[in-house]
């Protein structure tokens, strides 16, 4: 079997990527053979087709509502259900695998497309294409073509197994607002050594780049009657944060999870700006408070955290109720809180809660009731064994978010990674306002922090024939109130896309879309069941309807006759 073209197209125009890709493959035995499809792609990303096509005849994956597509494939395989054709692979991304048999001497085409809104993180969109022929390829080939209309302030490529000799088969073309990277190796190229048939290619390609910035009142795009409207403000002062870190330390956490736990608090503890204030809770069976109330991170208050943190050990059960309400009530009871400040609590736990109250639904009413909207809350799960589904619901309904913290050797620097992301808050309530009755379909469009190096995407569909669309920003800084204005020029901005050859033309539809499918999974974990349901089914229309494969739909992969018929490709979460 011999896997003879491979090519990886990836299109991303104003942060909306659009990936495709090639596999080609050749039986060159005398008798039929198994050719495999094994790719990788990012989490964040919804799988909109495949389509295999075997000396001519081309088989499509069909989209259709989960629930149907599980009850006819189920009959069509009476002997219970097959693995799926996709599963979460690591931290980032998710693996697609499909096998089909293919008669001798015959040629088949893979192809699977895929979409996702790159997110700006610790200032920069990253766009991430996993390569793993697992063999020698003919034709490779990584082709991305990005064009961003504010300009492209840097742009860099990175990749785990890049040699001298690969690094040629690398070029980069940019100017101000397009750029092109083409990855194209050579057979020997790709060769760990001229003897041996064995590939290099095995990794992760990244592509990293940020957007020029004006300090304006954001960047608002328009194609087709929809808008995308992007605010990422630079160079505000930081708000002073009042963090209580709440750190399981029961026997689950004992070796190698405490000790990666000490060193990202370590090095979370030498970024604490002078003006924050902080406290340890932490917790087994029973809650320990490291002092009584808050303390300024000054440098003595540090040193001695830093005394604290190394003394932490494990054993014992899990009590995250009471652990959580001795966190909420330290921030209650702190005196003296700079007035435009940011308090939150990061929770770090591995398990379930064994002690105390066990009941998860009962331990998210009393913290819900408990933080009443005043703090966020982060949940970092440690591993597998935490029940994800309870901590995110959890964060997500006291304003923060949940992550899990994969278990491997680079565990504190995720720890850590995130740490960053929520460390520098430049604005509360922020506030983006548009004309009501000229824009439906609007997705979220307002926050409770922005943090610096991340960025506000809102979208929506403009209703009438509009010449100037007005919005309008309000927010909190840390030393003032903001208001920002701005008008955009829908026909200027129309014309932006109008001569771009390689754009697919309805893209800020499809963007709005993958952005209010993704919001409205989010606020079904928190909603009650009635609204849940009224969540989902709106989830489900627009994935039909944009044929994305997303927690509510399923593809149908059917086969040529005399093979397993039908095979599902799911949307794995990361709640399971």
């Amino acid at each position: 079997i011999d896997i003879y073209s491979l090519h990886v197209n990836c299109k991303v125009t104003s942060r909306f990527a659009h990936t495709v890709i090639t596999s080609k493959i050749a039986n060159h035995a005398n008798e039929s053979r198994e050719a495999t499809f094994e790719v990788e792609l990012p989490k964040t990303a919804f799988i909109t087709n495949f389509s295999m096509s075997i000396d001519g005849r081309v088989y499509l994956g069909i989209i259709k509502e989960k629930v149907s597509a599980q009850k006819e494939y189920d009959m069509a395989v009476s002997r219970g259900q097959s693995a799926g054709l996709v599963k979460i692979a690591g931290r980032k991304l998710e693996q697609f695998h499909v096998s089909v048999s293919i008669a001798a001497a015959s040629r088949i085409t893979f192809e699977l497309r895929y979409e996702e809104l790159l997110k700006r993180q610790l200032g920069k969109f990253e766009l991430l294409i996993k390569v793993r022929p697992k063999q020698l390829v003919k034709h490779f080939q990584i082709d991305v073509h990005i064009f961003e209309p504010q300009g492209i302030r840097f742009l860099e490529t990175d990749s785990t197994f890049m040699t001298n000799e690969l690094n040629e088969a690398l070029t980069k073309v940019q100017n101000e607002t397009k750029a092109h990277i083409l990855f194209k190796p050579t057979v020997d190229q790709q060769k760990i050594n001229p003897e041996l048939d064995e590939t290099l290619l095995n990794g992760d390609f990244v592509v990293r780049y940020d957007v020029k910035r004006g300090a304006t009142a954001g960047a608002i795009q328009i194609v087709n009657g929809y808008f995308v409207h992007y605010f990422a403000p630079r160079e505000l002062p930081v708000f002073p944060k009042n963090v209580v870190f709440v750190i399981d330390r029961s026997g689950s956490m004992a070796g190698r999870k405490i000790e990666q736990t000490r060193d990202a608090l370590l090095k979370i503890l030498q970024d604490l700006r002078p003006e924050d204030q902080f406290s340890f809770i932490t917790f087994n069976s029973r809650v320990a408070e490291w002092k009584s109330s808050l303390l300024q991170a000054t440098a003595e208050n540090v040193a001695s955290a830093v005394g604290f943190v190394q003394t932490l050990s494990a054993s014992g059960g899990t009590d995250i109720n009471r652990a959580l309400l001795t966190a909420v009530s330290v921030l209650d009871k702190a005196e003296r809180l700079p007035e435009r400040s940011v308090s939150m609590i990061i929770l770090l736990t591995d398990g379930q809660p064994t002690s105390g109250e066990s009941n998860v639904e009962v331990i998210q009413e009393n913290i819900q009731k408990a933080v009443n909207g005043k703090y966020a809350l982060f949940c970092l799960g440690f591993g597998f064994d935490v029940s994800y589904k309870f901590l995110e619901k959890m964060a997500l309904s006291n304003g923060g978010i949940a992550r899990r913290i994969y278990e491997n050797a680079d565990a504190a620097l995720q720890l850590q990674g995130f740490y960053q992301e929520v460390a520098t808050p430049i604005l509360m309530k922020i506030e983006m306002q548009y004309p009501e009755n000229a824009v439906e379909g609007l997705t979220k469009n307002s926050f409770k922090l922005f943090f610096e190096g991340s960025e506000i995407v809102v979208s929506g569909k403009i209703s009438n024939e509009l010449d100037l669309l007005p919005v309008e920003i309000k927010a909190q800084s840390h030393s003032s109130d903001l208001t920002l204005k701005e008008e955009a020029n829908v026909k200027e901005k129309e014309q932006v896309f109008q001569n771009q050859s390689y754009i697919f033309g309805n893209f800020i539809e499809r963007l709005w879309a993958y952005l209010t499918i993704q919001q409205l999974l989010e606020k079904s974990i928190s909603a009650q069941e009635e609204d849940q349901k009224t969540l989902e089914a709106r989830a489900l229309e627009l994935s039909l309807r944009y044929s994305f494969v997303t927690p509510f739909t399923s593809m149908v992969v059917t086969k040529p006759a005399g093979q397993q018929q039908a095979e599902l490709a799911n949307k794995p979460t990361e709640a399971g």
